[in-house]
Order: structure tokens, then C-alpha cells, then sequence
């Protein structure tokens, strides 16, 4: 009877171990972009830094400006999952944009880092563009409202 109730007290404290080395400690993210991206861009140093120094600690950029290609774009996003009374719903942890710029010799000359709080500060036009080249003529949309017509009594 005595070694029953040990056994039981073995089999019981190896169940709970191995339970609970399987669990998790670190809460699951997904990661888009460079990782530590705050950390990467203050090893870089204005007006000494170089586009090859750049490379290096930080990689290539994920994106250049479409009018200057000495300006460079780098991207970090981490999502992790919500609490209980969020559902399991994706919640961004961090959301972080590094945009670097230099000179035309390749010498860096301004970093802007700009992350989740700082990117809501951020003021937007409200002006529309209007797009002449997809607008319909007269005829066009005479033509198609008959159309829509024949083929709507059927």
C-alpha cells in the first residue's frame, strides 16, 4: 500500500513537470519587416554614416522613394495575439518606419524614426485627386445606362 501511494506521488509530479515545460513563456508574435528596429537605427550616426554602414547593421531597405533614390524606407511590425476578452484577435505590439536620407556622395544626412504613437500625430490632406483619363465621355455612359436598361427587364 506504501508504494502505491509513492507511485502515485512520482507518476503525479513527472505529469505536472512535463505539462508544464511543454507551456509556453513567450507570447506568440508575428514578426514583418527588421526586427529591433529602434536599437539597429541608433548605432547609426549622422553625417558619418555611410550607405554600406547602413547595409550592414540594418540590411537593404525595403523600400526607396519613388523620386529620390537616396531616400530609404525600413519597416517594422509585430503583431501578438489579444487577450481572453479580445478573442484571440491580432493586436500590433509595435508598428515602426525608419526612413533615412543622404547626400548625393552616399553620406547619411537625416534619420527620422517614427513609430505607432508618433505615425497618429501624423496630419493627412483631404484633397481628392481626380483621375480625368478613367472618366467616362457623354456617349460612353449613354451607351451604358441603355444597356443597363435592356438587361435589367429580363
Amino acid at each position: 500500500m506504501f508504494f502505491k501511494v509513492q507511485y502515485h506521488k512520482i507518476f503525479l509530479f513527472l505529469f505536472t513537470s512535463i505539462f508544464l515545460s511543454s507551456c509556453q513563456l513567450q507570447e506568440p508574435s508575428k514578426n514583418h519587416g527588421i526586427i529591433f528596429l529602434k536599437n539597429r537605427s541608433d548605432k547609426l550616426v549622422i553625417d558619418s554614416s555611410n550607405k554600406n554602414d547602413v547595409i550592414k547593421i540594418i540590411g537593404q531597405p525595403h523600400s526607396k522613394s519613388i523620386n529620390n533614390e537616396n531616400e530609404w524606407i525600413y519597416i517594422e511590425r509585430v503583431l501578438t495575439k489579444g487577450e481572453y476578452h479580445k478573442l484571440g484577435q491580432n493586436i500590433l505590439k509595435t508598428n515602426n518606419v525608419l526612413v533615412l536620407k543622404f547626400d548625393k556622395y552616399g553620406i547619411l544626412k537625416n534619420k527620422n524614426f517614427l513609430d505607432k504613437n508618433s505615425k497618429n500625430k501624423l496630419k493627412f490632406s483631404e484633397k481628392e485627386t481626380t483621375n480625368e483619363i478613367t472618366q467616362k465621355s457623354f456617349v460612353e455612359k449613354f451607351l451604358t445606362s441603355i444597356r443597363e436598361k435592356m438587361y435589367g427587364s429580363k
